[in-house]
């Protein structure tokens, strides 16, 4: 069983910068591609961005490309989401994902783990 814990999550002003954390217990997530998703209120969730299980491939949304970046630490098991340049826009609760392949997806439907959310505020 994988259980994915995020934070890092606050209120912050736009055009500032906060650092997500995903960190994984239970087994290894060395083999998996990992993901961000958002759900602003009232809207879908969607996907943000996305990490291959060994970094080296990435893919981003449109509205973030640019000012978020996906990375990892497979020996810590955490995965993280900086965002720089944030607008109010980017307000929403954001939650880490695993996959159960290795390579990069935006589909929801691709990831099979999912953390609990962390709220993410940004104020004009």
């Amino acid at each position: 069983q994988v259980q994915l814990v995020e934070s890092g999550g606050g209120l912050v002003q736009a055009g500032g910068s906060l650092r997500l954390s995903c960190t994984a217990s239970g087994r290894s997530i060395s083999n998996y591609a990992m993901g961000w998703f958002r759900q602003a209120p009232g809207k879908e969730r969607e996907f943000a961005a996305s990490i291959s299980n060994g970094g080296k491939s990435t893919l981003y949304a449109d509205a973030v490309k640019g000012r978020f970046t996906i990375s990892r630490d497979n020996a810590k098991k955490t995965v993280y989401l900086q965002m720089n340049s944030l607008k109010p826009e980017d307000t929403a609760v954001y939650y880490c994902a695993q996959r159960r392949g290795s390579s990069v997806k935006s589909s929801q439907s691709d990831y099979a783990y999912w953390g609990q959310g962390t709220q993410v505020t940004v104020s004009s």
